[in-house]
């Protein structure tokens, strides 16, 4: 794994389960800034992995999430692209579809291959969304073939989910602080 891009992993294998802490990294975005997943925690994060800027389903995955834009910014998320390429690739597609969301460049897919491995099928043949919560815990991953899409209802369905999470957490700690004071 390039070091650049993870978080001190310890030489241990690091792997991106549901129910498990989010693993910390830092990407490229498409305007050349450095974007590091432990800066956004306390909001929910969608992180939609993509094959490839301009392919026929990457390209209407990405101008879905715009089209639907007004539905994703109701859920208060913070939603990214990530996909091999460089940034410069990732601002021309992101102009030129005019995209909402910041793309993040992962050129030798080294989050992706932690964050979207399915257990049979290679990386370059799959796309994945990885929807963490605002405690930085993974709430939902789906990876499926790059042919499909997933659903931008799904999608905002996960996300109200995550957030739903933390409020059941929230609503837990505070019960536990009012039996103990009884």
């Amino acid at each position: 794994m390039n070091p650049t891009n993870i978080v001190e992993t310890s030489g241990v294998e690091v792997s991106a389960n549901v129910g498990l802490r989010a693993p910390e990294f830092v990407l490229k975005t498409d305007q050349g800034t450095e974007w590091r997943l432990s800066d956004h925690i306390g909001n929910v994060v969608v992180l939609l992995f993509y094959p490839q800027n301009e392919t026929l389903v990457c390209t209407k995955q990405l101008c879905s999430v715009r089209d639907n834009w007004n539905k994703y910014v109701e859920t208060k998320a913070e939603i990214v692209g990530i996909s091999p390429g460089t940034p410069e690739d990732h601002k021309n597609f992101s102009n030129s579809r005019q995209l909402p969301i910041p793309l993040l460049a992962d050129p030798g897919r080294e989050i992706t291959s932690i964050y979207g491995k399915h257990w049979l099928f290679p990386i370059n043949i799959t796309r994945a969304v990885v929807v963490i919560d605002a405690n930085g815990i993974i709430r939902n991953r789906d990876v499926m073939l790059r042919a499909f899409r997933p659903l931008d209802s799904q999608v905002i369905t996960d996300i109200y989910a995550a957030r739903g999470d933390a409020f059941h957490d929230k609503y837990e700690k505070l019960k536990m602080r009012v039996q103990k004071a009884d």
